[in-house]
């Protein structure tokens, strides 16, 4: 689908609030805009992103038509323990983009 970039902070203590961004480039097109032949260019946008810290969804977001070119999400939750965060972005199509980091709390 798309590349991705994901910002999680690489250590933390644990009860602390780390702060975590994540970006995919999309051209999330709207399905109103007209192409040079005059017809509609079809609808397809990032539909749904959700974020799992250590299997646990901490954080997910439904886009609409109306969310520019390569969406940004930032967000904050508490640092539990060392693991991995997984970042999910499913489009109009099922298609599915993921990436993810790891963080390590002590």
């Amino acid at each position: 689908m798309s590349r991705t970039l994901v910002s999680v902070p690489k250590t933390a203590k644990v009860g602390e609030v780390i702060d975590i961004r994540a970006m995919i480039a999309h051209p999330m097109e709207t399905g109103y805009r007209m192409g040079p032949n005059g017809q509609a260019i079809p609808r397809k946008i990032i539909r749904h992103f959700a974020c799992e810290y250590d299997g646990e969804e901490v954080f997910s977001a439904e886009f609409h038509p109306a969310v520019s070119a390569n969406p940004f999400v930032a967000f904050s939750t508490v640092a539990t323990k060392s693991g991995a965060l997984t970042f999910r972005w499913t489009d109009d199509d099922g298609k599915v983009e993921t990436a993810s980091a790891e963080i390590a709390v002590s």
